[in-house]
């Protein structure tokens, strides 16, 4: 039986999306080990990503005003010895885009993709410039 796909509409959708998504991170072979070792508690984690893309892509939940992955991010680098490239932001996006495309279509879904893209550039772009900023 064919199941038609829906878009992502409710806070249930996103933690649908992010926890399906995080599962394929965990067992991907360059990135799960990163995400492996940084994150202690996965169950938190994973709330509070969901509380991340509800706000961007329902604009509504707990998350408002209290993100801010850049610093994060950095810190993840440089706890890494400053390994991470280009290559994995390219890794997480097929895993982004595969899960949506899985489970879901739609404006939102849509969305999540394009915000996605321009969250991966500007936080490797981040990265390499608190490099810089280091020397």
């Amino acid at each position: 039986m064919l199941k038609i796909k829906k878009d992502i509409e409710t806070r249930v959708d996103v933690s649908h999306l992010v926890r399906s998504f995080y599962t394929r991170i965990r067992q991907h072979e360059v990135l799960g080990p990163i995400f492996n070792t940084v994150i202690d508690d996965w169950e938190v984690h994973l709330e509070r990503l969901t509380d991340f893309w509800e706000i961007v892509i329902l604009n509504s939940g707990p998350g408002a005003g209290k993100f801010n992955p850049v610093p994060v991010h950095k810190e993840v680098d440089r706890s890494t010895g400053n390994s991470i490239q280009q290559a994995h932001f390219g890794h997480w996006l097929e895993l982004w885009f595969s899960t949506l495309d899985t489970y879901y279509m739609g404006k939102n879904t849509d969305f999540a993709k394009e915000h996605a893209r321009r969250m991966a550039h500007i936080l490797f772009f981040r990265i390499m410039e608190g490099r810089i900023e280091k020397n």
